[in-house]
């Protein structure tokens, strides 16, 4: 028997999967404690051999020490910097800062102040105007930002950009523009780009292990391999997918829908294009350390203030799928943008710890009731409870094995 074993280095628990890559099924799972405050290795080799995977190939990936911070820097606020916002979501990240326009040295500022571990640089479409995306990329330089650059504007100045941006000794990665077009949304090169940076810069840098071993075996941030087990997932089940994954500081929402040719060309399109597999993040709901953001977030959005864990999870998911679907402003007294379709969902499944131990139906009742939410329900819904974190194992080892990957994201299904 041919096996694996998945690791999900979090910041609070490290989750190890031994997988039947032949009969691509789960064999046995653990969880222990995170040891961030001494090597996350020692946590990882605990859960490896907890699960008998000694000399099996590891498949790993972390959200730990913060996971993958990201800037986005763009043209306008609603078309490039949004299209650039939404790449670095579905990438895994969470974006902490989005600037739009000509960059100013008080700019500059402000975007060091989020300390991001990544910046996206984006500007126009190809063959469009390209004057923004170099003065951005020359006042980047000339501000000896030493944070990465995934340099993905428009074709017509990308030399000339990431050449102003290397010779000042800033490192830049150079991928497709997210936007080639008015409304057309490439998200993929950008994404593979900021996952490679992630790899290559970022994760070594968090101080999680004294060596580089660990470094070495990260294969991506942990929401970058969820979203990918949930594209496998919706394309084995034919149907649109939602994933609402809560945690105790973050609530994580996932959507992979059928793409519909009219919203792409027709009157409804949108500028920025539409991400038809997508990720947002809510950074102030959660259960544990976001207790609190998630009764403000109640508060603020007229629901019950939550009581139990159950309720907390509950309004944590119910707050996060309100702003996945409705999308958000830019600033104030802009639109909104980026909200998501979700009535021709046809799988709702919830994670995290609160679901896993018994109260998946209670959190996935409340949101496909939440009728005052300001968005339109999935109608027909099945709903699951992702008990044993299969999505982040396919997506892990989707490119490698990737039968084996679509086959575990099959069992959810039953």
């Amino acid at each position: 028997m041919s096996v694996a074993v998945c690791v999900d280095v979090g910041s609070t628990y490290t989750k190890a999967a031994k997988i039947d890559l032949s009969g691509a099924g789960l064999i046995e799972r653990t969880e222990v404690p995170t040891t961030s405050g001494t090597d996350v290795l020692d946590g990882l080799n605990a859960a490896v051999a907890a699960v008998g995977g000694h000399g099996a190939p590891l498949y790993v990936c972390s959200s730990a020490g913060g996971g993958l911070r990201l800037a986005v820097v763009g043209y306008e606020s609603l078309v490039t910097a949004e299209a650039g916002h939404r790449v670095g979501l579905s990438a895994g990240a969470q974006v902490v800062h989005v600037a739009a326009g000509p960059l100013t040295g008080a700019a500059v500022t402000a975007l060091r102040a989020a300390r991001p571990d990544v910046v996206l640089l984006v500007g126009g479409t190809d063959g469009g105007d390209g004057e923004v995306l170099l003065h951005n990329a020359r006042r980047l330089a000339a501000q000896r930002l030493r944070v990465p650059v995934v340099l993905a504007g428009n074709a017509d100045v990308r030399p000339e950009a990431a050449a102003a941006l290397t010779a000042r000794g800033v490192p830049v990665t150079v991928t497709g523009n997210v936007l080639p077009r008015i409304g057309v949304l490439d998200p993929l090169p950008a994404r593979a780009a900021i996952r490679d940076v992630f790899l290559r810069h970022v994760i070594g840098g968090k101080r999680l292990s004294k060596g580089s071993r660990f470094a070495s075996l990260v294969r991506a941030a942990t929401p970058d391999a969820v979203l990918a087990g949930v594209e496998l997932l919706a394309d084995r089940a034919g149907a649109g997918v939602l994933v609402v994954d809560v945690g105790g500081a973050t609530t994580d929402v996932y959507s992979a829908l059928v793409p519909d040719a009219e919203a792409e060309t027709g009157p409804r399109r949108d500028v920025a294009g539409t991400l038809w597999r997508s990720r947002t993040v809510e950074g102030d709901l959660g259960v544990a350390v976001g207790a609190d953001g998630t009764r403000a977030a109640a508060a603020t959005e007229k629901l019950p203030p939550p009581g139990d864990d159950r309720d907390l999870a509950a309004t944590a998911a119910t707050i996060a799928l309100r702003r996945h679907a409705r999308g958000h402003s830019s600033g104030p007294g802009l639109p909104r943008t980026g909200g998501r379709d979700l009535r021709d969902v046809r799988i709702v499944i919830g994670s995290g710890g609160v679901l896993r131990h018994g109260g998946g139906d209670h959190v996935l009742g409340a949101v496909l009731a939440d009728t005052a939410g300001g968005w339109a329900l999935p109608d027909r819904a099945r709903t699951i409870v992702d008990r044993e974190y299969l999505l982040a194992a396919a997506g892990l080892l989707a490119v490698d094995h990737p039968a084996a990957a679509a086959g575990l994201a099959g069992t959810l299904l039953g």
